[in-house]
């Protein structure tokens, strides 16, 4: 298959970069449902004209219906965008790309997305979309699944579809608060996720860092072993991977240390522990939670985030990641990471 499509590509290279953009804008039109002719063609970089011929194109097809409210996939749409998956996959590179990164990550998979979150708001959603598949893909019952906080692993639960036929799944909050704002910490996830998919949730209302004397008495509390026995028992763990001072500066750490991480070589932050470069946890926050070296035994981890800006993150958090991993990222990031590999080596 690979290689027909290769030659494929040599005998009419111009097929390829029109079947993205096709693809690109069906795509864009599923997740955004109702969106307008001048919106999509500034989020995917085309011209009035060019846009407009697209659509009609698409419409004339049977693959989008077009009203006052905007344009809105058929299912002859949605099922061509599942048949062409692999084969834009190719064409545009992103298996090689996947197929890098791995061998130097040196992780189970990378699942690439086009676009970068940094600049285009609907990449965001494909990475939430494409994580959501690739959980429904590894469940079954009786599973513990314990997420991590923050709008990308929230916006998962958009994507992830209603059903009831899961009994015993548990959906656990990986560790306390991060930041302000509720709707996006470990707790509230945990609840969505059981909602969605029939499960059931506990969650964890403790602050993200607690002080020596508080760590060691809570640790003590029945409710808090009780956790850390589910964690022992959790199959499957989604997180996210943050820049080092941005994460700081969402548990509104002062500045003083905040230039002690800097001064460390922090880079990246996962599950509370901040790394340098090498992969090397250099500081950790006195946290409940998931711990570092319990993601060692777990079956299932899949890491979400993408954007050209955090690619030193990720590569800095990877050298020390669980062989079994499996990230979804996207183009920016993924491009960046090759470049700064490449540049390295």
């Amino acid at each position: 298959m690979e290689s027909l499509l290769t030659a494929q590509l040599k005998l009419i290279p111009e097929m390829s970069e029109l079947l993205q953009k096709r693809y690109r804008i069906l795509q864009t039109i599923q997740l955004t449902k109702g969106i307008g002719r001048r919106v999509l063609g500034e989020q995917l970089g085309l011209s009035e004209r060019d846009t407009r011929k697209e659509l009609d194109t698409l419409r004339n097809q049977g693959l989008i219906d077009i009203s006052r409210d905007g344009g809105a996939i058929t299912p002859k749409g949605t099922q061509l965008l599942i048949d062409l998956k692999e084969v834009v996959r190719v064409w545009s590179g992103r298996l090689q790309l996947e197929q890098q990164l791995e061998k130097h990550l040196h992780i189970k998979e990378v699942i690439i997305v086009p676009g970068n979150v940094d600049t285009n708001t609907n990449t965001a959603m494909l990475l939430s979309q494409e994580a959501a598949k690739y959980l429904e893909s590894i469940l079954t019952d009786e599973k513990i699944v314990a997420v991590t906080g923050g709008s990308t692993i929230a916006s998962i639960t958009n994507f992830v579809q209603e059903t009831t036929k899961w009994k015993q799944l548990l959906f656990i909050a990986a560790r306390g608060g991060v930041g302000k704002d509720v709707s996006f910490q470990a707790n509230t996830i945990a609840s969505l996720f059981a909602g969605k998919m029939n499960g059931t949730y506990r969650t964890l209302y403790m602050p993200d860092s607690l002080s020596e004397e508080a760590y060691t008495t809570m640790k003590k509390e029945p409710f808090i072993q009780e956790m850390m026995d589910l964690y022992e028992r959790t199959n499957i763990v989604i997180h996210g991977i943050g820049d080092a001072e941005e994460m700081a500066r969402r548990r509104n750490t002062n500045e003083q240390e905040i230039e002690r991480l800097k001064e460390a070589g922090s880079v990246s932050e996962a599950f509370g522990y901040y790394f340098n470069e090498q992969g090397e946890a250099v500081h950790r926050i006195r946290t409940i939670g998931i711990q570092l070296k319990q993601l060692q035994h777990i079956e299932h981890l899949l890491a979400v985030a993408g954007g050209a800006k955090k690619a030193k993150a990720l590569l800095s958090y990877f050298k020390q990641a669980p062989k079994q991993t499996v990230l979804v990222t996207d183009e920016g990031a993924a491009n960046e990471m090759m470049k700064i590999i490449t540049e390295t080596n």
